[in-house]
């Protein structure tokens, strides 16, 4: 008798992102939903503790992901303003206050809770970001553009690096607390930082160099971008960096090189397109759901505590940064989903021999509900702000 498991087990993540895929253009055509949120429900129902078609996660499909968030973080930091800021400094102190308060909310919650110092810390840290990933593909998707998509996208990046450096820091006094090794410590904290915002910001100066050298900024560079990108996240994969941190300054550099990236590259194309399907399948697959039941209580908290200082942190400085109140709520209303960014922080703590999966249960169903519905919650203030064309809302 012919042995099918090699064959099934071939064919699992090819088979899986078909389904998907045709799951999204069903979600999106018939009954209006986001398509990443149809990636979700296929990944988390095939997840190995689910039905059990995909395999555990694997060093090559944990690097494969982080190049798929690392093409859509290059993006939206090359949409990222930083003159904005200046001109517009209650813009960032909105980002500042959000954060801030997101921060206390999640911590207060926690401890409510009961839970330990190290873990209500790194719920906290985890909480504080909005993927900027979830953000960048629903905005290409309903080609939106106006005050509420470039506010949302700019804040999404500037939660998603504080938020970075605030679970790295507080990582390293994990990592102390255990170990009481000084270097282990310092090193997957500052050094890690430090490390990954040098790596991005050199990309970003010598791509855009040897694309002028080679006369190539007036034309289509999506191909040299994608390359870099996979290269940058690859090499800070390998070295146990914060490839989401190498990614967002790479794109943030690139963009003030004064390199002009045509309309035909948001997205980097049909690769893109296939990278973003394995993406959103892979964060719901490596959610298991005895995780989400365990932590369901304070998950559903977090995700309460959250939205509420999310909406209250952008909303107090909205009228006086430019915007009216309606929009600074739909902007904190947008300001929902942390899957992506969340799971791949864990999966890459995992990866450096640290496991905090466990230990963060709640985030399992938080990011989890919000993987699903986060994305709709984006749209509906797309198109509540009315940035989306005619076309797409009908």
């Amino acid at each position: 008798m012919i042995d099918l498991t090699p064959l099934l087990k071939d064919m699992a993540w090819p088979l899986t992102i078909l389904v998907a895929w045709f799951a999204g253009e069903f979600a999106h055509g018939w009954v209006k939903l986001p398509r990443i949120s149809a990636y979700a429900v296929v990944g988390f129902v095939l997840a190995p503790s689910q039905v059990s078609l995909l395999p555990h996660v694997q060093p090559a499909t944990l690097l494969l992901a982080n190049i798929a968030l690392g093409l859509l973080l290059f993006e939206c930091g090359y949409r990222i303003n930083l003159r904005w800021l200046r001109t517009n400094p209650w813009f960032a102190a909105t980002s500042l206050i959000e954060v801030v308060l997101t921060f206390s909310a999640v911590y207060f919650i926690a401890r409510w809770f009961e839970q330990g110092l190290s873990t209500a810390l790194l719920l906290t840290a985890l909480s504080m970001a909005t993927s900027p990933a979830t953000i960048i593909c629903v905005i290409n998707e309903q080609r939106s553009s106006g005050q509420v998509t470039e506010r949302i996208l700019h804040l999404s990046a500037l939660s998603c690096v504080l938020a970075v450096f605030v679970f790295k820091i507080i990582t390293g006094l994990v990592v102390f607390q255990t170990s009481r090794n000084l270097w282990e410590a310092t090193y997957s904290s500052s050094i890690v930082l430090l490390a990954s915002l040098f790596l991005g910001a050199l990309s970003g100066i010598i791509i855009p160099a040897l694309l002028r050298l080679s006369k190539r900024t007036t034309h289509d560079s999506t191909l040299a971008f994608t390359v870099a990108v996979i290269c940058l996240v690859a090499l800070a994969h390998s070295l146990k960096l914060s490839p989401v941190l190498a990614a967002l300054t790479f794109g943030l550099c690139a963009r003030h090189r004064r390199i002009v990236l045509s309309p035909s590259q948001r997205g980097f194309g049909a690769l893109g397109d296939l990278l973003s399907v394995f993406l959103f399948v892979f964060i719901a697959a490596s959610l298991e759901w005895r995780q989400a039941v365990s932590g369901i209580s304070l998950g559903f908290a977090i995700i309460a505590v959250r939205q509420v200082a999310k909406v209250v942190g952008i909303g107090i400085f909205s009228h006086i940064s430019g915007i009216s109140w309606r929009k600074g709520f739909l902007i904190g209303i947008a300001s929902t989903p942390i899957s992506a960014f969340v799971i791949l922080m864990l999966e890459q703590t995992r990866y450096i021999g640290i496991n905090l999966i466990d230990q963060l249960a709640p985030l399992a169903a938080a990011a989890l509900t919000l993987e699903i519905f986060g994305p709709i919650f984006i749209q509906l203030a797309l198109r509540w702000a009315h940035e989306v064309p005619e076309s797409k809302e009908s």
